[in-house]
């Protein structure tokens, strides 16, 4: 069974950056981060392919946030750097694991395992 847990969310101003981790055990071929704002759909934030590590970026966040990973034998680490965040990144964050092959980067459905989530406010 494959476990997700999140850490490092919290508040900070426009501009500011803050580094999302979740530590991963169990198998898994792709990593990635959601998110869901109050009233909002949950969306894709960030994708990568644990053997690649080959990304994929909501077009939000391109060139401001940075998705890695540190692995080990089924064990991961994997990271949501986010620089320059802005009001509208305020979200409750989850981390998401499969052991799929292929599929769509950012359908929730395609996603088997989920963190509890982390919370991060960017106040103007």
């Amino acid at each position: 069974q494959v476990q997700v847990v999140e850490s490092g969310g919290g508040s900070v101003q426009t501009g500011g950056s803050l580094k999302l981790s979740c530590a991963v055990s169990g198998y898994t071929t792709r990593l990635a981060w959601f998110r869901q704002a109050p009233g909002k759909d949950r969306e894709g934030v960030a994708r990568i392919l644990t053997g690649s590590g080959s990304t994929v970026y909501a077009d939000s966040v391109k060139g401001r946030f940075t998705i890695s990973q540190d692995r080990a034998k089924d064990r991961a680490t994997v990271f949501l750097q986010m620089n320059n965040l802005k009001p509208e990144d305020s979200a409750m964050y989850y981390c998401a694991a499969t052991a799929r092959l292929s599929g769509p980067s950012f359908k929730e459905s395609y996603w088997d395992y989920w963190g509890q989530g982390t919370q991060v406010t960017v106040s103007s």
